[in-house]
């Protein structure tokens, strides 16, 4: 064999072994991906068991199972799983690399032994719109998923701390984690976005930070966008995010307590979408806005910006979004809504591409805005609450496009224009609250076949009831006639097949409801507002409310009779007061676990209330009051709880108050008045932190009150009467001390006492329940059916207390407007540190036993409306002064020792009567204000005053001190020792 043969065959040889080798190291790749495959489908089908399949919890209506689809295929050792809805393999190595399951109806819960983690080539997961049961998102996300570069869990219904091995995932591009219950610490933001130095979309919407924005956010050069929408931020926007290359969008709306400004924007900017609404930016808009060329979604609602709006922002030609309610400051007290005019929007008209805009609120006034004619491609306009004046222009069905016109708010007056009903694409139509007028023929409306919202409420419009309807109609899904001269129901609501909201208040509908009313919404109606009509029952009177899926029923204030019909286990509002309904409450009420308002206030009712009342944790009103109800007040406030107003008032109920409502811990208003309650005083109330009202007036409390427990017992109480029991011992000082809110009344505040509540959660409204009082205060009796924010009350009258007044704490409470200590034993002097109670209109400490001097500095309380000091033993003359002149002699009777006006006694001329110079015996400070003028007048219902005054000379100073530097014993007394007051 030659040299050459041999060879050949070598080499041969070493090809052979190579490819063989090369074919083995083939085979066991395929082995092993194909092991590897397999492991990954099972480790999906294992996922896939883990969870319940459940329609209803995903939002997106196209919503579908994908797992339903994965199986096992062949002889059950292979399954090709890169063919399974939503499963994304690689085309090289076969390995899971996408996970798309986002709206699938996944129920249940993901822990750290899910075998989702074993997916560890995963590049691309969204487990988006599911319901993950509240679980805590698992560390491994960070710690097994290390190849992700997207990741969405947004929606799922997640809890917990969002882990800061998060961070680690560092080949991240889009990270949504938004719309769960999530948390997020400061040092794990920064972490965060330390970390993802690859991170393009950034959204974290909803997650609970309450923080400020990172400033390392500013080095986030690849960003795109970046959404925060209501984290609870706050401190000062970081404006060199305004500056990122890269930035398309950017949302940090809905954080109330971020301030911040934008800066100027070149052409460099790329901005699409800049929203900022309900933040606290301020300052001015600049006119480099007009530099973005690429936005097409501006929100500046709920600001604080300028109101002069730079005509450049008519430059922002790719506009479809233009948001600007309530956009402004208006920077001082002459600056009036003609500040925004049809001139100062004029800019708007080269918007042509705009789809919605939103103008509501902003202080517009004058004509219908004429530049909106030109924005033919306008879906949504919203020109609410501004001061619109003038016709409805007929020109508005040329906006053929218009789906969305709201109106309401405004000033239009005359006909609705026939042109309107041109508007095919019309879906939602409010015209409320304005003085629109004439008939309206709802065969009209038949027009529009794609109406699903109908406002007319609070105008002077006069329907005109059709009895022969055709079923084209529109299928409305809301319709609001509140208070449209209505005299019977609209015959259009028997062809509502899927109308959920029902307002029909305010009119005068009598009779029944007829049953056809509910026929055709028996399965959609989720609100039904009646109120104020004159209502006496329903067709057939049904035992049970004929709508399946109810929510808030609203029947106050008609003639409604008999027993309460009782709702389905889906009501939430439950309200039915000032009607005449009598019987005893069904324990079916006890099985309606989402229940939030019971209202059932003057009626009739009767009989004990049912122990398992207060069970819900769903409860946030009790109203009770006015009826006949006895027996004991049910245990309240299970472990969680939601109640905070309690009124049940004006009933019979005996024992005592429920030491369960010490777990109400969001509890407002308690009011027991006018029962039969017999117990001490409920001071383990004192820990509730929201408690602002405690009446208890008119039961059968007794003993002394003590001390308080802590120093910060009922933090927040404004309101309290203990009148017309048998409370005994000293003044409570003590609690007097500590009731800070008593101190002080901040003016930015409220206008009234209310209690927020989902109640008629219907779209566009938010309802609040006043607190409702009665009082005697100023002589007479006083009802508060909504009570204003500015009462302090404090009435202790007809009880037993003795002793004196506690001069330095009484002093201190300078938000007081009502105070009573009238009718029971109290002793001692009446503290001239009461003249510090500026703010006071009423003061009654008759029916006592006091001595001394009327306090001459009282005259300073100049908004003072009623004053009885009458049945003591006060002595020397009444003091001069304006103020104690405009009182009636009944204000001073039974104290023999005073004299002077308004009495018939008169004063010996030897006794000189004290003006409003004296000194104070506290602090021994001279007052001298020497006459005073008096304005009063009436804001909220109490009583304001001005005054004014100049000095004393010093002849007339050293006068005054000679006359009054001794003690004297005026007649009158029996030897009681005189006191210098």
């Amino acid at each position: 064999m030659g040299m050459e043969s041999w060879r050949s065959k070598f080499i041969s040889l070493r090809c052979f072994i190579f490819l063989s080798l090369i074919a083995t190291q083939c085979f066991l790749f395929v082995q092993t991906q194909a092991l590897g495959q397999v492991d990954e489908c099972s480790a999906l089908l294992q996922f896939k068991e883990s969870f319940a399949i459940k329609k209803s919890v995903s939002a997106d209506p196209l919503a579908y199972p994908k797992v339903s689809f994965w199986k096992r295929e062949g002889d059950g050792n292979r399954s090709n799983c890169c063919s399974w809805d939503g499963v994304e393999c690689d085309e090289d190595f076969g390995h899971v690399v996408g996970l798309d399951l986002r709206s699938s109806c996944l129920y249940g819960s993901i822990n750290s032994s899910n075998t989702l983690f074993r997916l560890v080539h995963l590049q691309r997961l969204d487990l988006s719109d599911n319901h993950f049961n509240f679980s805590h998102i698992p560390s491994r996300f960070g710690d097994d998923l290390s190849s992700l570069t997207y990741l969405n869990l947004s929606n799922s219904f997640f809890s917990g701390q969002i882990p800061s091995e998060i961070s680690k995932l560092s080949k991240l591009s889009t990270l949504d984690l938004s719309f769960n219950g999530w948390k997020l610490t400061m040092a794990n933001m920064r972490s965060l976005v330390q970390n993802l130095t690859a991170i393009k979309q950034l959204h974290l919407n909803y997650v609970k930070m309450y923080s400020t924005v990172p400033d390392i956010l500013v080095n986030a050069s690849s960003l795109t966008s970046l959404q925060l929408r209501y984290c609870g931020l706050n401190g000062e926007f970081p404006v060199g995010i305004f500056h990122l290359p890269n930035l398309e969008v950017l949302d940090v709306s809905s954080n109330s307590n971020l301030t911040g400004y934008f800066p100027n924007f070149n052409r460099s900017n790329a901005f699409k979408k800049l929203n900022v609404g309900g933040t606290n930016f301020s300052g001015m808009l600049p006119v480099s806005m007009g530099n973005l060329h690429s936005l097409n979604l501006l929100d500046i609602n709920n600001c604080h910006f300028y109101p002069l709006v730079p005509s450049s922002l008519g430059n922002l030609t790719q506009l479809n979004s233009l948001y600007m309610t309530r956009f402004f400051d208006v920077p001082n007290n002459n600056s009036t809504g003609q500040l925004v005019s049809e001139y100062s929007l004029s800019w708007i008209a080269s918007l042509t591409n705009l789809h919605r805009l939103n103008l509501a609120a902003t202080k517009f006034r004058g004509k219908f805005p004429s530049f909106v004619a030109n924005l033919t491609q306008l879906s949504i306009l919203h020109l609410s609450v501004n001061e619109i004046t003038g016709q409805i222009p007929s020109w508005l069905m040329n906006l053929t496009q218009l789906t969305t016109l709201y109106l309401w708010g405004n000033n239009l007056q005359g006909a609705i224009p026939r042109s309107l009903f041109q508007l095919k694409n019309l879906e939602v139509l409010d015209l409320s609250s304005n003085s629109l007028s004439g008939q309206v023929e709802f065969d009209q409306f038949s027009q529009l076949k794609n109406l699903k919202l109908l406002r007319l409420s609070y105008n002077m419009l006069s329907p005109q009831i059709i009895t022969n309807l055709s079923a084209t109609v529109p299928q409305l899904e809301l319709l609001d006639l509140r208070s449209c001269n209505l005299t019977e129901f609209p015959e259009l609501l028997k062809y509502q097949s899927k109308l959920r909201y029902l307002q029909l208040s305010d009119n005068n509908i009598q009779g029944r409801i007829p049953k056809w009313v509910w026929n055709a919404t028996r399965e959609t109606l989720l609100t039904l507002e009646l109120s104020s009509n004159f209502l006496t029952g329903f067709d057939q009177n049904p035992i049970n409310l004929p709508w399946q899926n109810l929510h808030d029923l609203d029947l106050r204030t008609n003639k409604l009779q008999g027993s309460l019909p009782i709702p389905p286990q889906s009501i939430k509002n439950y309200v039915v007061g000032s009607n005449h309904y009598s019987g005893e409450i069904s324990p079916s009420f006890c099985n309606l676990n989402h229940l939030q308002t019971l209202d059932l206030s003057n009626n009739s009712m009767s009989g004990m209330l049912p122990q398992c009342l207060g069970n819900s944790s769903a409860l946030e009103i009790l109203m009770l009051t006015h009826n006949s109800f006895h027996g004991s007040i049910p245990q309240m406030c299970p472990n969680e709880n939601s109640l905070k107003m309690v009124d049940l008032s004006y009933n019979q109920l005996q024992g005592k108050i429920p030491r369960s409502m010490a777990n109400c811990t969001q509890l407002e208003f308690i009011n027991l008045q006018n029962n039969q309650i017999s117990d001490i005083f409920p001071s383990w109330l004192g820990a509730l932190p929201a408690l602002r009202a405690l009446v208890l007036r008119s039961n059968r409390f007794h003993g002394m009150i003590g001390k308080s427990a802590t120093n910060h017992d009922f933090p927040k109480l404004c309101i309290i009467d203990l009148s017309n029991n048998g409370f005994s011992g000293m003044l409570p000082s003590d609690y007097l001390e500590n009731w800070n809110s008593m101190k002080f009344v901040d003016a930015n505040e409220e206008t009234y006492f209310e209690v927020v509540s989902s109640f008629l959660s219907t779209p566009t409204r938010v309802y609040l329940y006043p607190y409702s009082i009665r009082t005697f205060a100023k002589g007479v009796e006083l009802k508060y059916t909504k009570t204003p924010y500015l009462l302090r009350l404090i009435d202790f009258s007809s009880n037993s207390f003795e002793g004196e007044i506690p001069a330095g704490v009484i002093g201190n409470l300078r938000g007081l407007r009502f105070l009573s200590l009238s009718n029971n034993a109290l002793t001692g002097l009446i503290p001239s540190s009461l003249w510090n109670l500026t703010a006071l209109e009423s003061l009654d400490l008759s029916r006592n036993q006091l001595s001394g001097r009327i306090p001459s500095n009282l005259a300073q309380l100049t908004f003072l409306a009623y004053f009885n000091v009458s049945d003591n033993h006060i002595w020397v003359p009444i003091p001069l002064g304006q103020q104690f002149g405009t009182f009636l002699e009944d204000s001073y009777q039974g104290n023999s020792g005073l004299c002077g006006k308004p009495l018939s006694k008169k004063c010996d001329s030897s006794i000189s009567p004290p003006s409003v110079f004296e000194e104070d015996e506290d602090s021994g400070f001279q007052i001298a204000l020497d006459w005073y003028v008096v304005l009063p007048g009436v804001v909220s219902g109490l009583i304001v005053g001005v005054v004014a005054g100049n000095f004393w000379t010093s002849k007339n100073h050293e006068w005054f001190s000679e006359k009054f530097s001794r003690k004297r014993q005026p007649r009158g007394t029996r030897g009681r020792r005189g006191h210098r007051n």
